[in-house]
């Protein structure tokens, strides 16, 4: 298939848009998708942490430029980096800064892996239980903001729910 613009190069890049309930497409090259400011072909070559440096405040990257932060300076009292070095190498400096950075964080996170909780795998010797455990995790999480916003008949049933659930661990 050849690219929609040129219509001499093949296209690499399929753009997917829908228009009044109708679904468009578009196939280009990635000569035409980087004229066109889509995807990663208009980065010119700039490394992967510029690109989720990017992801925390930065403008649009642009070859030979640093980007300015856009997020007050700010810095992680165990391992010293700040915000602004953070979007610089796309990496943080210690495990306690996702903590101190979560309000910056939480958003990009967000958007960039759907969540912000790592569920990572799951056995499948003794899935049951850490899905259990989790479940029960919640719950405790759901009756303590339950208890704080004063709905005590939610956190009654909350709490019987755990207790149900706790048994159940128990038997297992």
């Amino acid at each position: 298939m050849y690219c929609d613009e040129c219509k001499s190069r093949p296209a690499a890049v399929t753009i997917t848009e829908m228009f009044n309930g109708k679904q468009v497409e578009l196939h280009l090259c990635p000569e035409c998708a980087a004229q066109k400011g889509v995807g990663f072909f208009n980065l010119g070559g700039a490394s992967l942490p510029k690109l989720l440096g990017s992801f925390f405040g930065f403008g649009p990257i642009q070859v030979g430029q640093v980007p300015q932060p856009m997020v007050p300076s700010k810095s992680c009292p165990n391992c010293h980096i700040s915000l602004k070095v953070i979007g610089q190498q796309g990496r943080l400096g210690c495990s306690q800064c996702y903590e101190e950075f979560a309000e910056q964080l939480e958003p990009t996170l967000r958007r960039i892996h759907g969540n912000t909780v790592h569920t990572g795998k799951i056995p499948k010797r003794g899935a049951t239980k850490i899905k259990l455990q989790r479940e029960i995790e919640q719950l405790k999480a759901q009756l303590h903001s339950a208890v704080s916003n004063e709905q005590y008949e939610k956190a009654a049933e909350l709490r019987d729910q755990i207790k149900n659930l706790e048994k159940n661990q128990e038997l297992r």
